[in-house]
């Protein structure tokens, strides 16, 4: 083998999900690489990946309506349902090979079991639902969905979502068995874990502040740690940053980031630990988002299990601020802003004026009337027993093409460089997505990398969608090793 691919140096700046992802793959099909991580505070996962700062939803679009629009012709698009599903597959392969190889000690730490639920009221959003359930149900990435509009049974699944209500409105849920919470803060932690026990390095208190490639062909990293100023090189850089990631790749200079902007995005949660309600609802309800309102203000009333301790959280409210991150700069945004940018975010500015205007709404939405929205979904709750948190801030993405985008944008580049632009499903989708970075940044090892992969994530490269077969033994077999409820067989063929 080539001595200089035995000796790459790889920098991985940010200590969240995505680099712990990114490098456990890299160190499993690459063990002489010498793997760095960067993290400018002083723990993982302390952002986006942190535990309170996102929904801990397994997402599989078992209970996200965003994921499958309807039709002009009333029918429903279910491909992004598909292949959001098929990604987070992925997911569990990866932690299953983990676990199996005993470097994940107890996934109960981080994965359990939670029911997905789908819940909408109004005869024009069941009429969605049932829509939806009918297009889901009989794929054999959805086996075991199942959809009601009796009241009775909804109440079995989700007491809190039917007690209080006059029952003279049209309901109707659907339920999966099968869907998870995720503490992704856990998961980091353990698979950084397993990169320092096999020789990777982890600095905290370590802000990058430039990132440049030289005459040399290699990149090189400066900036401020605990001891005053460092330089690092590498011939490999990730920037898995959360909102940090458009400033640093912009300081790269390579042109794949030319003409990318960023919106930024905060959001709130109400959070109760009551046991006495928490006790009563056991699943992620997943609602509509109302009329107007962008993707990510889908209410939910979820069910998180953190530090072995359960709570309820319902939200998202969407806010804004400046910021890119939680515990970021009030300047971040307008330090963001470049020649190459600023028609494509003008565009979305003109062409979003509704959203600006949803988003002001909400900045001066007062506490009574948040919980007047909790009620909507919870009747009964008491306002005493919820409590505010802010959750991660978001980056949404600004293309190009003077579109906004609510996902996420992998940048990558032949000179050595990759980062990842924007938000949900992101955690979930995590070893999908470095599965992407890898093939297109090491075009010249990715061929030999397959036995190994396809050992760690059998699927990988092929298609769960149109096997029924190998999706059910799939989703089984991760299902047991992670010690998680299997999908159970289609009940309605």
């Amino acid at each position: 083998m080539d001595t200089q691919v035995q000796t790459r140096d790889i920098v991985l700046i940010g200590g969240g999900i995505m680099s712990a992802t990114l490098g456990v793959l890299l160190q499993e099909l690459e063990p002489s690489w010498r793997i760095r991580v960067l993290e400018r505070l002083d723990g993982l996962a302390e952002e986006s990946s942190g535990p309170w700062n996102n929904a801990g939803t397994g997402h599989s679009a078992l209970c996200e309506l965003n994921y499958t629009p309807a039709k002009p012709d009333g029918s429903i698009d279910i491909s992004k349902a598909v292949l959001v599903n098929e990604q987070f597959q992925l997911s569990r392969q990866l932690w299953s090979f983990l676990v199996e190889n005993g470097r994940i000690p107890d996934p109960s730490a981080f994965i359990r079991t939670t029911p997905h639920m789908s819940f909408v009221w109004g005869a024009d959003n069941v009429a969605y639902l049932k829509a939806r359930y009918e297009a889901l149900k009989d794929h054999p990435l959805f086996t075991g969905l199942e959809f009601s509009d009796d009241p009775a049974q909804i109440k079995e699944w989700a007491p809190l979502l039917i007690e209080g209500r006059s029952g003279n409105e049209p309901l109707a849920a659907t339920f999966h068995p099968a869907g998870t919470d995720v503490d992704f803060g856990t998961l980091t932690a353990l698979l950084t874990d397993n990169l320092v026990a096999k020789g990777a390095s982890v600095e905290f208190n370590t802000d990058v502040h430039d990132v440049h490639k030289t005459n040399d062909g290699t990149w090189h990293i400066s900036g401020r740690n605990s001891q005053g100023k460092f330089h690092y090189t590498a011939d490999f850089v990730f920037v898995g940053a959360g909102g940090r990631a458009l400033p640093l790749l912009q300081k790269s200079r390579i042109k794949e980031i030319q003409g990318f902007g960023g919106f930024p995005v905060s959001g709130q949660f109400l959070r109760t630990s009551n046991p006495s309600v928490v006790s009563q609802h056991m699943a992620k309800a997943y609602g509509k988002a109302p009329v107007g309102a962008p993707p990510f203000s889908v209410p939910h009333l979820d069910t998180r299990v953190i530090g072995g301790r359960s709570h309820l959280m319902f939200g998202p409210y969407a806010g804004w601020t400046p910021k890119f991150l939680k515990k970021g700069s009030w300047l971040d945004l307008f330090r963001s802003i470049r020649g190459h940018n600023l028609g494509p975010m003008l565009k979305v500015a003109i062409h979003n004026v509704p959203l600006t205007i949803y988003l002001i709404k909400l900045i001066f939405q007062s506490g009574a009337s948040k919980f007047r929205e909790l009620t909507e979904f919870f009747p009964n709750a008491k306002q005493d027993d919820w409590e505010k948190v802010t959750a991660g801030q978001r980056v949404q993405v600004i293309r190009p093409d003077g579109t906004l985008q609510f996902g996420t944008e992998v940048i990558t580049s032949t000179e050595g460089i990759a980062g990842l632009l924007g938000a949900s499903p992101g955690a979930s989708t995590a070893t999908p997505i470095m599965l992407e970075v890898m093939e297109r940044c090491f075009a010249d090892r990715w061929p030999d990398w397959q036995p190994t992969l396809t050992t760690m994530i059998p699927t990988f490269g092929t298609s769960l969608a149109s096997d029924p077969a190998r999706a059910a033994t799939t989703m089984t077999r991760t299902a047991n090793t992670l010690g998680i409820v299997a999908p159970p067989a289609n009940i309605n063929v």
